[in-house]
């Protein structure tokens, strides 16, 4: 795809997704404001990812290798290479919480739904971190699950390499005693890469949900989060194996 037609297609998603969450704001509201009703909210968000990458032309195949379990909660972990990713993980199932960055509740419209339904922190305080496990923690006692991006950001300078884990989930899921599912999202730093241009690639997208990872069969956070680390990073170097260098020899 040239660059004006990625500039076209990028145009094209970005009004797209404006106009179809102003269309579903309204039900949102509903949600939020009826005691009780967050969770119908967060179903409204899986809905509208599955028909939002639909209506862009975007297919989505999504590779589940062990069983998930209804009514279980569950901490799913994600690589964060590209802010297509929030996005994409609205195809995990279930009821669950995404943790993001507390500057997204700057976003008109957006940063009101998203505080309301999911969890913003702001990983410069101590206390807003804290804040942030204690209300995972409660959502998990609920029966909900969490989103959440281990890395803590798009840190990377070389995706598909991730940056090191931060160890807030995995002590959170060995608390609670509840299973992580690492989450490998394959080719979106292809899609939308992080390079400050904002331009779309089509591009058929992979995201693979590995079998779960009992916390009770770790002797601690570290070693599950290595555990977590490895398995993530193995699956990337799997769907991005390194362009193997040409070799011409003189004759």
């Amino acid at each position: 795809m040239s660059k004006f037609l990625s500039r076209i297609y990028s145009i094209y998603a970005a009004v797209l997704f404006v106009i179809s969450f102003l269309l579903i704001f309204p039900f949102f509201l509903i949600c939020i404001w009826v005691p009780g009703w967050q969770k119908f909210g967060r179903k409204i968000n899986r809905y509208w990812a599955k028909v939002y990458f639909s209506l862009i032309f975007l297919p989505v195949r999504l590779e589940i290798k062990g069983t998930i379990q209804k009514n279980q909660p569950y901490i799913f972990l994600a690589n964060h290479f590209s802010y297509l990713d929030v996005a994409m993980m609205g195809f995990i199932p279930g009821d669950v919480l995404f943790v993001g960055k507390a500057s997204i509740r700057k976003a008109p419209l957006f940063g009101y739904y998203f505080k309301k339904l999911h969890i913003a922190v702001d990983r410069s305080r101590v206390k807003s971190r804290a804040e942030t496990m204690r209300r995972a923690g409660e959502a998990i006692d609920k029966g909900s699950g969490i989103v959440l991006f281990p890395e803590g950001g798009i840190y990377t300078q070389n995706p598909p390499h991730m940056v090191p884990f931060k160890y807030g989930a995995f002590r959170l899921a060995v608390e609670k005693q509840i299973p992580i599912i690492p989450v490998t999202l394959s080719y979106n730093h292809l899609i939308l890469p992080e390079d400050g241009k904002f331009l779309l690639h089509w591009k058929p997208a992979k995201m693979v949900l590995h079998e779960a990872l009992d916390s009770n069969n770790f002797s601690s956070e570290y070693e599950l989060s290595e555990q977590c680390y490895q398995i993530i990073q193995e699956q990337l170097h799997q769907d991005n194996p390194p362009k193997k260098s040409l070799k011409t020899s003189e004759a």
